[in-house]
């Protein structure tokens, strides 16, 4: 069965300007065209009509760059909601903690879940894992997925792409099944 036949949500996880500011968090930021290609998958779900979720972190610290007040709150100009699509603000990591989505995915019986966005290792991580405990079959997308360079607890600089690799492989056939934005394509 395709996927397009199947109820299936995409969540577009804090896909916002604040992350433009690469040295702020950490630096070397990998996949460098995640939100592109964020933004081709968003077409295609309005294309075929199915439930799309953004999600934004709303940071409670008033000198965070995800504070509401400041211009990196703002989603990104690739996956710009339209009228109508539904917004949800997060203070924690999963999309799941101190929101409705939960009861949104379940009143429109959805139990599958597209995941994109940013940051690979922390909120894309943490929801991906409460998706998969919920028990929503989900598929994470490695290419519209990205994170920046770790300091280690020992000081040890670990870069993007070993963040995100590793982060991936951690989730991969144990909370959802990670694929790229291709599979996704040729599946629906």
């Amino acid at each position: 069965m395709k996927l397009r036949q199947k109820k299936i949500a995409l969540l577009l996880i804090d896909i916002q300007k604040a992350f433009d500011e690469e040295e702020y968090w950490g630096g070397n930021r990998n996949n460098k065209d995640a939100e592109q290609k964020s933004g081709q998958i968003l077409s295609k779900w309005r294309e075929l009509n199915l439930p799309i979720f953004h999600i934004v972190h709303s940071s409670q610290t008033p000198t965070s760059r995800l504070h509401e007040s400041h211009a990196g709150f703002e989603i990104k100009n690739e996956v710009k909601p339209l009228k109508g699509e539904p917004v949800i603000k997060k203070n924690v990591n999963s999309a799941f903690i101190g929101t409705d989505l939960k009861e949104r995915l379940e009143k429109q019986n959805i139990k599958n879940l597209v995941i994109v966005g940013l940051t690979t290792n922390h909120c894309v991580s943490t929801t991906t894992r409460m998706a998969g405990n919920f028990g929503f079959e989900t598929l994470l997308i490695s290419d519209a997925t990205a994170t920046f360079d770790r300091i280690g607890v020992n000081g040890e600089k670990f870069s993007s792409e070993i963040i995100h690799q590793t982060t991936l492989a951690s989730l991969n056939k144990e909370f959802a099944e990670v694929i790229d934005m291709k599979e996704l394509f040729f599946r629906l």
